[in-house]
């Protein structure tokens, strides 16, 4: 609803009129509908009106008198032809009525309209030089009071037009004069003025503008300065309304050098001190020093849709944070509170008299939330409204003025149209009940941008003008209040306010922020609560949002980076390994903040507990300043073998999590302490194991290495080499002339033909020795062929030939006596024990059996073992050589 009366507003006031369009230069549309224009004498309206612009430069005397220069009436200006053509006989004519406007309805009616509804032609001239195409002429028309007589006070009509040859009225504007006599019988109008020193928000994080605009409305000319100028250069009172954003934006440029970064902009530039900002801050104290002023909460919050979306809280956190004004002027403020567009429901109401503190205080509304008034004319400004905390009372500023003095006046001829249907305005309301004393309050747009000029002549005007006397708002608000009825908050108006989504969002990021600003040990240097409100302005209400929603992107891409800087560092693989059952992992905590000490905690979850457990670990709550880091060691024990994950989170000291969760992966091995003793101690006995069985093979090695006495056989004569040795008469080779005393084939080389001299196989005889003493049993006859295996079991103990006892043989045979001397089974064959001997010259039985009496089917084992015997028997033959 705002935007819409102010666009009318704004086109009301253009100077600039190009006849066809609507409404007219200067109207600003009374609540309901407004009357036809009255249709021009002569006819209809000549399609070239479209073409011709009039703009009025001045208008003299502000006010007009009965004599003397005020009662000189003069009206000059400019007329453009933008038809493309030629328009002979143009003329610019000066309309008036000596009937005075007797409503504001009326006042506004006549300001939509056009001077062919005036019947008055107090004056006219040539535009000679506009008639060409493209031609431009200025004018100047005068008339005087009597002339057009006027005698009583009040507010006349006025109107410019601009006919063509054949009188068809081409374009025309109206304005007011305002007539006192010499005989004042009323009573001044007392008027208090709101200066908004309010703008729209530049900044996303304490530390980032948006942009630099503010740096321009800063400057000398611009629209902050040109306020401050306006107010400090006149005597009329004003009551400030100062948003502590902007005072810390401000103060932030002019302390050091700021960082301009626009949402799409990733590097940004580095802008230095502003001595302009500071400038202004200075102008602005004196200014301000003998007016009083109330501050709006931090960043002046949309309070209507924070109370809607239950967002309530935020605007404690505001009015928390609205200290800085008092700071920056060195005095208290005044207490009021003004809801956006000055409308609120019965909700917001009590919201900010209860979080505002508003206590004896006031609000400060509009006029278009309560009924228009039934006595016909406009009540003072002082009310009351109920709340959840008490009555409290209301100054209601003006909304048809508000519009006025709010209108785009910096286009060519707006600021004098403007300036003088404000000073009808007040007049008319000063007319309506001329013997009354009433109040009025004035408060343009909290984003007010007039010309400066302008905005020092409103002053001027206020304290100028005999109908109305300035007064400082406090003394208003301090009256006696008048009954009023109050509206309520239109429906229509949601549509203006934040959506319920952005909201949403803001306040998502506000509770991140709140986790992360809860690890902050003061000072407090990174601070987003600030950031936050500024995303709650009522500045990003109507054509802002796109630019909000911007900012609102912006602001959380940074909380989540500051949040990144806070972190758990862990590999790029992510996973590490327990080597046991149980054990310590060490986690490192870095404070990559540039300026702010925190305290946080390591929390550790496993997703399966009962897999890993987590045990308890030293500083739990740690303290670390800028750029540094801290390793904790991480106690866990598994309870097998396998992969668990485990969610890592850090906390504030009150266990508040923020940012995102880092996920490590636990690898445990399973081998616990007892597990490795248990391998160390059986490596050790196989070791032990294999040092025993290399020290027996060592004294074997040497025991066949030391001669005869290695196994008691002496040397033998040389036979014909056996059928089943090749080269058998090579040195070395068993049965050759170079074999070792002693050497024959193992247990499992058996001789293939030969026979030893004098004996059967197995007879370790030489030559020289007496042939072996008969068995005691019958011997058996010669065979070639092998002897079958014994029926009955092999005993456990190597066995021997049958005969006759030998010495003894290798030094392994440590035999007790009965092992060589007792008797051996019963088993078939030719001879008792024949087979193999282990001798090493060729015999005729060679090969023949077993190896000393082993069965055939017995593993390698026996068959060493029979060996072994075998040469234990032929060693008993000389026993002097026993190792």
């Amino acid at each position: 609803m705002r935007t819409v009366l102010h666009a009318v507003a704004t086109a009301a006031l253009l100077a600039c009129v190009t006849v066809g369009t609507a409404p007219a230069v200067g109207a600003v549309p009374a609540v309901g509908a407004l009357p036809a224009a009255p249709d021009p004498e002569g006819g209809g309206q000549s399609r070239e009106r479209q073409q011709v612009a009039l703009v009025l430069d001045k208008v003299t005397p502000k006010t007009a008198g009965p004599s003397g220069a005020q009662s000189k009436i003069s009206v000059s200006g400019r007329v453009e032809n933008r038809s493309g053509h030629a328009l002979p006989g143009l003329k610019v004519r000066l309309r008036t009525s000596a009937q005075r406007m007797t409503s504001r309805n009326q006042l506004a009616q006549y300001a939509a309209g056009q001077p062919s509804s005036l019947r008055g032609l107090a004056a006219e001239g040539q535009l000679a030089q506009a008639a060409g195409a493209g031609g431009k002429a200025a004018f100047s028309l005068g008339t005087t009071t009597a002339t057009i007589g006027l005698q009583a006070f009040g507010v006349y009509p006025l109107g410019v037009e601009v006919v063509n040859q054949y009188g068809q009225v081409l374009t025309g504007v109206n304005t007011f004069i305002t007539f006192v006599p010499k005989q004042r019988d009323f009573r001044p109008l007392s008027v208090g003025w709101i200066w908004p020193m309010i703008d729209r928000q530049h900044r996303t994080t304490d530390d980032t503008f948006l942009d630099d605009q503010l740096a321009t409305d800063l400057a000398p000319g611009g629209r902050l300065a040109g306020l401050v100028d306006a107010a400090a250069t006149t005597k009329t009172p004003v009551t400030w309304s100062i948003d502590p954003a902007l005072i810390d934006d401000v103060q932030t440029m002019a302390a050091a050098p700021y960082l301009v970064k626009g949402p799409r902009n990733k590097k940004g530039t580095r802008k230095p001190k502003s001595t302009a900002a500071a400038a202004w801050l200075n102008s602005l104290k004196t200014a301000s020093k003998n007016d009083p002023y109330f501050a709006l909460p931090y960043a002046d919050p949309d309070a209507v849709a924070l109370v809607r979306n239950k967002m309530s809280n935020h605007l404690s956190i505001a009015y928390a944070n609205s200290g800085g004004v008092n700071q920056a002027l060195g005095r208290p403020p005044v207490q009021m509170a003004w809801p956006p567009s000055g409308m609120a429901g019965h909700s917001t109401l009590n919201e900010l008299a209860k979080r505002g503190r508003l206590g004896n205080g006031a609000f400060v509304m509009s006029s278009a939330a309560f009924a228009d008034p039934t006595q016909g004319y406009t009540p003072g400004a002082t009310t009351r409204l109920e709340t959840e905390e008490g009555p409290k009372k209301t100054v209601v500023y003006d909304e048809t003025l508000n519009r006025i003095v709010s209108a785009d006046t910096r286009s060519p001829g707006a600021a004098v149209l403007a300036e003088q249907r404000f000073l009808a305005e007040t007049a008319m309301i000063t007319a309506e009940a001329p013997v009354l004393a009433r109040s009025l309050v004035i408060a343009p747009d909290r984003r007010w941008n007039p010309s400066p000029q302008f905005a020092k002549n409103l002053l001027t005007y206020t304290a100028a003008a005999s109908w109305m006397a300035e007064t400082p708002l406090e003394k208003i608000a301090n009256a006696a209040p008048l009954d009023r009825v109050y509206r309520g908050y239109p429906d229509a108006m949601e549509g203006y306010e934040l959506g319920r989504s952005y909201l949403d969002r803001v306040a998502e990021i506000s509770r991140r922020a709140a986790r992360f600003s809860s690890i902050m040990v003061e000072p407090v240097t990174v601070s987003y609560r600030r950031a936050v409100l500024r995303m709650e302005s009522t500045a990003w209400r109507g054509r802002n949002y796109r630019r909000a929603v911007e900012a609102r992107r912006v602001l959380s891409e940074r909380l989540d980076d500051d949040m990144g800087r806070v972190r758990v560092l862990i590999g790029p693989a992510q996973r590490v390994t327990l080597a046991g059952n149980s054990g310590r992992i060490p986690l490192t905590i870095a404070n990559e903040l540039s300026n702010q000490t925190i305290r946080v905690r390591l929390e550790a979850v496993p997703e399966k507990p009962a897999q890993l457990q987590i045990g308890k670990f030293d500083d739990e709550v740690i303290e670390l300043g800028p750029g540094q880091k801290q390793t904790l060691s991480i106690p866990m024990r598994a309870a097998g073998n396998g992969k668990v994950r485990v969610n890592l989170r850090l906390t504030s000291a009150d266990r508040r999590t923020f940012g995102s969760k880092h996920v490590i992966t636990v690898r445990s091995t399973g081998y616990g302490r007892v597990a490795l003793l248990i391998t160390g101690g059986g490596l050790a006995v196989l070791f032990v194991g294999v040092g025993v069985r290399a020290m027996r093979a060592r004294r074997r090695r040497k025991a066949e290495a030391a001669g005869d006495g290695a196994t008691g056989v002496g040397p033998v004569a040389a036979g014909p080499p056996g059928p089943g040795i090749p080269g058998a008469a090579e040195p070395g080779v068993p049965g050759g002339p170079g074999a070792s005393p002693g050497a024959g084939p193992g247990p499992f080389e058996p001789f293939s033909g030969g026979t030893l001299p004098g004996g059967g196989a197995g007879d370790f005889r030489t030559p020289t020795d007496a042939a072996p003493l008969p068995a005691p049993t019958a011997p058996a006859a010669p065979s070639t062929t092998p002897s079958a295996p014994a029926a009955s079991p092999v005993p456990a103990a190597p066995s021997v030939p049958a005969g006759p006892a030998g010495p003894a043989g290798s030094a392994e045979a440590a035999e007790p006596p009965s092992a060589t001397t007792g008797p051996l089974p019963a088993a078939p064959g030719p001879e008792a024990g024949s087979g193999p001997g282990t001798g090493t010259g060729p015999g005729p039985e060679a090969g023949a059996g077993s190896p000393s009496g082993v069965r055939p089917d017995a593993g390698p084992e026996a068959t060493r073992n029979a060996g072994d015997a075998g040469q234990a028997t032929g060693g008993r033959r000389r026993s002097g050589n026993s190792h």
